[in-house]
């Protein structure tokens, strides 16, 4: 089974996406539904996908449990939660025993919009932290370099907690730069909690990009993980700021030839199943 491991739906109608308001996003400023992602996975050759949060909306979650349970094509979604709330265990309980929560695999928030780097290391987001691991999820990381120090220590701290690194961090590839991202991503792979989305690059070029653009930010994370903790994710609709949903998983395909088999296999589906526990929940 091929898994793109990171990709999002918005209806503007029903939710409003402010971030959408600027000049540069106009290309994707219109809706995105399982209908229009289900010819693009089909012609690209993905089985699956896992469907992730937008808005810091629990609300939103619980739509896209449902959404999620309509379709055949998502395989688990990670939703939103205020990992700082008292109630956030009754708040997981409620999402899990709700429409389509048997497809809850895990939780984000948008830590890279926090103006404290040390964020994840608040005494509040550590609790909630612990709520997500009890109950079984695990959690996505979204942040930027400078944030990945407080992930390090975060990850370690919640050594029971399983945390899914998205977009690489976001590395500067538009401008070439590899330190100290790339030490970075090394202290925090040595983590064996901790997991890793080949996703995100293509916008984070910010230019017509090149395979070889993106290749050095790879390798970085191959070597760091290792095909059994790295999973493709498209970023699809965002990606379509800088490339098409074929392209993409193209470029993941290139990027990834010179591995075996075996070890693509783990990055197009395995790793996904395993660090979302799929089969656990009956996906």
């Amino acid at each position: 089974m091929r898994i793109d491991a990171h990709q999002h739906f918005w209806e503007l109608a029903r939710r409003p996406q402010p971030w959408l308001d600027g000049p540069e996003t106009t290309r994707i400023r219109r809706d995105f539904t399982p209908e229009d992602l289900a010819p693009e996975t089909k012609g690209a050759g993905i089985d699956k996908t896992i469907l992730v949060q937008v808005l810091p909306d629990v609300t939103e979650t619980r739509e896209f449990l449902a959404t999620a349970a309509a379709t055949e094509l998502v395989a688990g979604v990670v939703g939103w939660a205020d990992l700082t709330d008292p109630q956030l265990p009754e708040t997981l309980a409620s999402l899990c025993e709700g429409p389509g929560g048997e497809l809850l695999v895990g939780i984000r928030h948008l830590v890279q919009g926090e103006p404290d780097d040390d964020w994840l290391n608040r005494p509040d987001v550590r609790r909630g932290l612990g709520a997500v691991a009890e109950t079984g999820l695990a959690y996505d990381l979204l942040t930027l370099p400078r944030q990945l120090p407080a992930a390090i220590t975060t990850a370690r701290a919640l050594s029971d907690l399983t945390f899914v690194l998205d977009h690489l961090s976001k590395p500067a590839i538009a401008t070439g730069e590899l330190e100290p991202w790339a030490s970075l991503i090394g202290e925090l792979a040595a983590e064996p909690n901790v997991f890793c989305k080949l996703s995100g690059m293509v916008t984070e070029a910010k230019k017509q990009w090149r395979i070889e653009d993106l290749r050095p930010y790879t390798e970085v994370v191959i070597e760091a993980y290792g095909p059994k903790r790295i999973m493709f994710g498209s970023d699809w609709p965002v990606c379509l700021l800088q490339a098409s949903y074929a392209e993409v998983v193209s470029a993941g395909e290139e990027l990834t030839r010179h591995l075996t088999a075996a070890e693509t296999a783990e990055i197009f589906g395995g790793t996904a199943h395993r660090a979302y526990r799929l089969g656990k929940h009956g996906s």
